[in-house]
């Protein structure tokens, strides 16, 4: 009887993972290990800010295969000296506002990072970044998330996403990342400087979890978006501290970048 107990027990183990089967476009499986989520609050009119992207992208290089997910957040703030940054958006400003009031820091700035939602500072210090990535890296996750079926349709991109683990109070936050970009600054602080940037967020949306682990998003695409150079980032976050506890990304499909079917 013990045995016929212990054997219907995994028999309901292996239903309950074979109930969710990712498909094409998928991210990598549920997170057993730690992560390191990079926020980086910048800007193009920002003369300290090339150092902290450059430094972004070695790591970025660096970190290939590894759960560490980079995202540069272009500011608006700037704009006003002269020089009205392309990536930038108000909602990234007001992002970094709600950092501010999670984080309890008197400003903000740039080129400001934050590692998983609790620790910041000046983003071009390298040695400081590193070894929250390595404390990032160490830590396990305490959310798991998986994304499938990342498809582009219209003017929009669609995608399914599933989460395990800690989820009330939370909310999965999803970034459409565009992976390389770069452009000749005319006027600001940089004028004359052509400046290259990696992972700049494009689009940001946000979805309460709650109770249920599982639900689809709509995401609309910038002007020239093109599979290829792109990839989807997903968080969960506390909606109270700001701390992040599990993330994940997803490519979209070869034959999506490539333009067939």
């Amino acid at each position: 009887m013990k045995n016929l107990k212990i054997f219907s027990g995994l028999l309901l183990v292996t239903f309950a993972v074979a109930a969710f089967k990712p498909t094409i476009g998928t991210s990598s499986k549920i997170a057993e290990k730690g992560f390191a989520v990079v926020e980086l609050f910048t800007s193009e009119g920002c003369s300290s800010c090339p150092p902290a992207d450059a430094l972004v992208a070695r790591i970025q290089k660096e970190s290939a295969g590894k759960p560490v997910y980079i995202l540069a957040f272009h500011v608006d703030y700037w704009n006003r000296l002269g020089w009205k940054d392309v990536f930038s958006d108000a909602a990234y400003s007001q992002r970094q506002q709600q950092y501010s009031k999670w984080l309890n820091t008197s400003e903000v700035y740039t080129p400001q990072a934050i590692v998983n939602g609790r620790t910041e500072f000046v983003g071009s210090e390298e040695n400081t970044l590193r070894n929250a990535l390595k404390k990032g890296l160490m830590a396990e996750a305490n959310t798991g998330i998986v994304l499938s079926n990342l498809k582009p349709s219209g003017d929009k991109i669609s995608l399914q996403y599933h989460t395990e683990g800690e989820r009330n109070g939370s909310s999965l936050v999803i970034a459409l990342v565009e992976k390389n970009a770069s452009t000749k600054v005319a006027r600001g602080e940089n004028a004359g400087r052509t400046l290259s940037h990696v992972q700049i967020v494009r689009k940001l949306q946000s979805v309460e979890l709650g109770n249920n682990p599982n639900g689809s998003v709509n995401i609309t695409t910038p002007a020239g978006f093109n599979a290829e150079g792109f990839e989807v980032i997903a968080f969960a976050q506390n909606n109270t501290n700001g701390s992040i506890t599990g993330a994940t990304r997803a490519e979209f499909p070869a034959t999506i970048s490539n333009g067939t079917k």
